[in-house]
């Protein structure tokens, strides 16, 4: 008996210590010095006094025993209890949404313009708001607070080439039409979504509240009433680089999100070339021409669910992410919504990112109705002048958001216990803070992304 529990506690020392020594390991790969350090710290105070425990009397070593197995138990059973378990509620919008309204749209109005004076007739509120962003430097300005001329330059080509690629989100559709059914069809389209680099795809029935209701950007009439008749959605993800997000909200920022906007037009348009060959009509939904509204499809396509932030959380990645669409008539069969809850407990308890956000725009409090759906709304206006203030897109919430941890081994082990059960996602946060800080601090670049200093 006395063998028996002298090796109980040394495998139990040499498990922490490996374990934590691991993390330290994956730590340092994903450069988080801090999280290495204090495992490193961790796994010499947890598991020497497992060790030491080894050589006590078998007395103390069964009294001991006792505790820790009670501990087990104890865990488990508040694991299992139904803690932070929240209501989805009315998540559905009850009217369609004007695009015109987005920041963007009115960010694109030129002053004197038709457009000018249309827009702000019809919304003679947000002219006072509106002007106020036209007054600072601007998105990718040489006069912004965190310029850097090089990487300006390559965001700014790749968003002149996500501009040109917004005429080919449409096209002819081939006379003969492919017959396949809707088993067929979904597998060719997700295996080969995934092949031209999506990270996840999902399909879901098109819905009016997916819509805009105008057209605010992109091809089309500026103001024309929005038709689209397709049945189908296919939303998909791409995943933004972990390192650079991490240097939020310096410039390398607003390069990767230019990027990732550019692959996910490629795949969009991809999709879109191939469906319209097979006969039925198709529409990529990119950057500057959407016609949807990215996140709620995808959210109802099973990819994730609406935030804290006002965009989508996914399960592997939070929301680092770019979100792409096709619309199409192709039979498929639709992805159901996620009844996973976990997300909205986890942001309701979290709050990381409204404490980061340097602009104030997101909320603190609860979820709250907005257009006739539970949930929360960021304060667009808000963000976009600290965005015209520092010419980038920030993205200091999708870097401080504990979900955006990357996808491997030890970020997936704690991602399942988040998901199964509230009281993890309560103990999740606070090691979170503890290995990783509750304050954001920009990560060095260390020589640039372009491998020059500017």
């Amino acid at each position: 008996m006395d063998l028996a529990a002298t090796f109980f506690f040394i495998i139990l020392g040499l498990i922490t210590f490996l374990g934590l020594v691991a993390f330290a390991y994956l730590s340092l790969r994903e450069r988080e010095r801090r999280a290495a350090r204090i495992a490193l710290v961790l796994a010499m105070v947890i598991s020497m006094p497992l060790f030491l425990l080894s050589q006590l009397s078998l007395t103390m070593k069964l009294v001991l025993l006792g505790v820790i197995s009670t501990g087990v138990i104890a865990a488990v059973i508040l694991f299992t209890l139904p803690i932070g378990r929240v209501e989805r509620g009315h998540d559905v919008p009850i009217s369609r949404f004007d695009e015109r309204d987005v920041i963007f749209a009115r960010a694109n109005l030129i002053p004197g313009s038709r457009r000018f004076e249309i827009y702000y007739a019809m919304r003679p509120e947000n002219r006072v708001i509106d002007d106020k962003f036209r007054t600072l430097p601007g998105l990718l300005s040489p006069n912004a607070l965190k310029a850097n001329p090089l990487i300006f330059a390559s965001a700014k080509a790749s968003f002149a080439l996500t501009e040109a690629m917004r005429e080919e989100v449409e096209g002819p559709v081939a006379a003969e039409r492919k017959e396949l059914t809707e088993i067929q069809s979904t597998s060719m389209v997700k295996r080969l979504a995934r092949y031209y680099g999506a990270l996840t795809v999902g399909i879901t029935e098109l819905h009016p509240y997916h819509i805009y209701s105008h057209i605010g950007r992109g091809i089309g009439e500026y103001g024309a009433r929005i038709t689209l008749d397709h049945r189908y959605a296919i939303a998909f993800t791409v995943e933004m680089d972990h390192g650079i997000m991490a240097q939020a909200p310096e410039a390398p920022v607003v390069m990767e999100s230019a990027r990732e906007y550019v692959q996910m037009g490629v795949i969009g348009l991809k999709l879109g070339y191939l469906i319209r060959s097979l006969g039925y009509p198709a529409r990529a939904h990119i950057d500057g021409n959407y016609r949807v509204i990215a996140p709620l499809v995808a959210r109802d396509a099973g990819l994730g669910e609406i935030g804290r932030m006002g965009i989508l959380i996914t399960p592997n990645l939070g929301p680092r992410v770019r979100l792409g669409v096709v619309t199409t008539d192709l039979p498929l069969m639709p992805d159901p919504q996620s009844d996973d809850t976990s997300v909205l407990d986890f942001c309701r308890i979290c709050v990381k990112c409204a404490e980061n956000c340097p602009s104030g725009a997101i909320p603190i409090g609860d979820r709250a109705e907005v257009e006739g759906a539970l949930r929360w709304r960021i304060n667009a206006d808000q963000c976009f002048r600290y965005w015209n203030t520092i010419g980038t897109d920030c993205g200091i919430c999708m870097s401080v958001c504990p979900y955006s941890h990357p996808d491997n081994w030890g970020h997936n082990l704690v991602r399942w216990a988040v998901r199964g059960s509230g009281a993890a996602r309560r103990v999740v946060l606070r090691l979170d803070d503890l290995f990783y800080g509750r304050v954001h601090t920009p990560r060095s670049s260390q020589g640039g992304v372009l491998g020059v200093e500017i």
